[in-house]
Order: C-alpha cells, then sequence, then structure tokens
C-alpha cells in the first residue's frame, strides 16, 4: 500500500503526483484532475492507499480519497 499526495510545484509550474516521503515526483502533469487520476492509478497498483489533494496556493490538504481498501473515515447518512 502507498499514499500519493498532488501538489502544485511552483517552480516549473504544474502539478506533481509524489509517493509519501518521497523526493521526486512519480510524474508531472498540466492539471490537478490528470495528476490526480495518475495517483489514483499509482495507489490501486500497489495495492490500495491515500490519495491527498493539496491547494495551490498555501499546499493544505483539501482532499482525501481511499482508493483499493477500505474508507476509514467514510461518509455519514
Amino acid at each position: 500500500m502507498a499514499d500519493y499526495d498532488v501538489q502544485y510545484d511552483t517552480n516549473s509550474g504544474d502539478w506533481g503526483a509524489k509517493r509519501a516521503g518521497a523526493e521526486k515526483a512519480a510524474g508531472r502533469y498540466e492539471t490537478q484532475a490528470e495528476a490526480h487520476e495518475a495517483a489514483r492509478g499509482f495507489a490501486e497498483r500497489s495495492g490500495g492507499g491515500e490519495v491527498r489533494d493539496h491547494r495551490k496556493d498555501n499546499n493544505q490538504i483539501r482532499n482525501t480519497d481511499t482508493v483499493g481498501k477500505r474508507d476509514p473515515y467514510p461518509p455519514k447518512g
């Protein structure tokens, strides 16, 4: 299992899908949506994990997506 972060890189001006704890991004993409889909695929192929989308302006986590495993915090209702 592996967790991935989708973050904006101000130096290159694109979005990266980076495995948690890794130095370099696994892939670079023009849009956050493309990076998110790629990160979902990476997490799925590694047996599941969390995909965390970060805000472009302040890098805070704005959304998490559980892939290929039981969601530890499922939505109510």
